[in-house]
């Protein structure tokens, strides 16, 4: 029991040793691409990246300065061009990935058909170039293309998450060193299989943020390029002879625009100009109209009071 206990406060002591061993300055090492990944005792300086940024927070608790790294930043684009060769653009892309050093991941070739269903090839492929020729590979692939339908690009920085798993890995690393000590000097049984498990257990931690950190590692290195090769038929106009229905439609909506423009226009006139000229003019003879009903009324009122009056006179 009590050299359980005393396993037990040794391998806290580790831990916590590795802790503190993974805030200090890294130590600046060069390491070529290609090679084995050199012993590191704290975070190391990682060769990936856009650009060398200082840190803003990697002081620990103790007040320890920030660690000078460069920035690994994930870049990655998406293109869809417009060829007249479908298979000898997408040839030329497998051919250019190699040449800058990368590789194609996938390729894909097959059938598409145009809107007058028509059969024509179409391809996909996605290819990894080095990060620092993203720029030159895009323009390459962009070169005498018929049109860029669509374009993306897109980056991701994974310094912080890079340097987590730096620190992570040097603190499973030292309580491995730590577990295999206690190990090679326990005696009990029940000892041995106690330490093998965590020790078993730490070694499955390092294994797996060994992965991740190549991941990164590898993707900050190299873009992907994800393109689609669409050939020139199929954005073509649908021909009949030489009718051609696409432009007859344009025509229509062309002719009807310029009559709602026609028709707004006369109707601004209409009540800029004509209405108010319509007004101006009727308002006088509506007045001479009124005029003249008011004095034909008066008459012909007089009129009926005399008739009866003569009428009278007559039968006297």
């Amino acid at each position: 029991m009590k050299r359980q206990l005393l396993y037990g406060i040794l391998l806290i002591t580790a831990l916590v040793l590795g802790a503190c061993a993974s805030a200090a300055a890294p130590e600046a090492a060069a390491v070529e691409r290609g090679g084995a990944e050199p012993a590191y005792d704290v975070v190391p300086v990682p060769t990936y990246g856009a650009g060398e940024y200082a840190a803003d927070e990697a002081t620990s608790n103790s007040g320890v300065a920030a660690a000078q790294v460069e920035r690994i930043v994930i870049q990655n684009a998406d293109l869809s061009i417009v060829v007249a060769d479908v298979e000898l653009r997408l040839k030329d892309v497998q051919a250019m990935a190699e040449e800058m050093g990368g590789f194609v991941v996938s390729s894909s070739l097959y059938q598409g058909y145009t809107s007058d269903y028509t059969p024509v090839p179409e391809a996909s492929v996605t290819i990894r170039v080095p990060s620092e020729r993203l720029d030159e590979a895009l323009a390459e692939i962009k070169k005498d293309v018929v049109e860029v339908q669509g374009e993306t690009r897109s980056g991701q920085d994974v310094t912080a998450e890079y340097v987590d798993l730096k620190s992570r890995l040097k603190t499973y690393q030292a309580a491995e060193q730590e577990l295999t000590k206690l190990m090679e000097n326990a005696q009990d049984t029940d000892e041995v299989v106690n330490i093998f498990n965590q020790l078993m257990y730490y070694r499955e931690q390092i294994e797996i943020i060994q992965g991740q950190i190549k991941y990164y590692e590898e993707a900050a290195a190299l873009s992907a390029i994800s393109i689609r090769i669409i050939a020139e038929d199929t954005i073509k106009p649908v021909t009949i002879g030489k009718w051609e229905p696409q432009g007859v439609a344009l025509e229509a909506v062309q002719d009807l625009l310029d009559f709602w423009k026609g028709f707004v226009d006369f109707l601004i006139r209409f009540i800029l100009l004509i209405l108010p000229v319509l007004i101006t003019i009727a308002i006088p003879f509506y007045v001479a109209f009124l005029v003249l009903r008011w004095i034909f009324r008066k008459l012909r009122g007089n009129k009926k009071k005399v008739e009866p009056q003569v009428k009278e006179e007559e039968k006297k």
